[in-house]
């Protein structure tokens, strides 16, 4: 699928699309870090498959960047949550996850948000969210 010339390479800025698809949730540094582990000593831009296959070959068996489980992310939220309403604005959300700890880009804020905000409320219903967005590993 990402491999668009039939080479046995993808894009590297394709390589946290395919790593994501197949149930990891690295950071932004852990992506960084897995890339740098396949990429050419002079980079291409392109990441090829007998250098990725072992390495996510490993990642998948050692079960790293497992998704978060659910009642982490709740809470998560619950502690954002400083009136215990259920729900956070969308103002607050955006101010956490643009401020505090791996800030999120423009454009991961706007998908999230596009998913999360409740448009006759502008507000975020987190429980809902949750459910939403979590991974079923079975």
């Amino acid at each position: 699928v990402f491999d668009h010339e039939c080479n046995k390479t993808v894009d590297v800025r394709e390589i946290g699309t395919i790593i994501r698809s197949l149930g990891c949730c690295p950071s932004e540094g852990d992506l960084h870090d897995m890339i740098a582990e396949v990429e050419e000593e002079e980079p291409t831009g392109f990441i090829r498959l007998e250098k990725f296959l072992p390495m996510m070959t490993r990642v998948l068996t050692e079960r790293r960047y497992r998704p978060i489980p659910e009642d982490i992310l709740l809470r998560a939220f619950e502690v954002l949550d400083q009136n215990k309403c259920g729900h956070l604005t969308k103002d607050e959300l955006v101010k956490y996850m643009t401020e505090e700890g791996e800030p999120f880009t423009q454009e991961e804020m706007e998908e999230m948000l596009s998913a999360a905000v409740d448009p006759e409320t502008n507000n975020v219903r987190y429980k809902d969210y949750i459910s939403m967005m979590v991974v079923d590993e079975n």
